[in-house]
């Protein structure tokens, strides 16, 4: 449990500490190997979505904003069981986030 511990925040510290995409990548690469063995199946989907993880190094953004927006339409969507049709829909979503329709 320790070792895990340990090596999560070494992971969270990689983001606060890389101050470009080769640094980024080559810290994540040695953290990879490193933790293959405690963490498999996360390690694995770290390396599907390699090239992802590591533009957030270029960019310092991340699509937190967009999950966001997709959570609420869903939430929207749910609410909106029984609506006639997309115009209601569309009003219901621009109410939510206090746009004038």
């Amino acid at each position: 449990m320790k070792k895990m511990h340990e090596l999560k925040e070494e992971f969270r510290k990689i983001y606060e500490t890389s101050e470009n995409s080769t640094e980024g990548m080559l810290s994540i690469s040695e953290w990879l190997a490193k933790s293959s063995s405690v963490f498999t199946k996360s390690c694995q989907t770290i390396r599907n979505w390699f090239g992802e993880i590591i533009s957030y190094f270029e960019r310092r953004t991340t699509n937190g904003v967009v999950e966001g927006i997709n959570n609420k339409l869903k939430l929207i969507k749910r609410r909106a069981y029984g609506l006639r049709n997309f115009r209601n829909f569309w009003v219901r979503s621009m109410l939510s986030w206090h746009l004038v329709c």
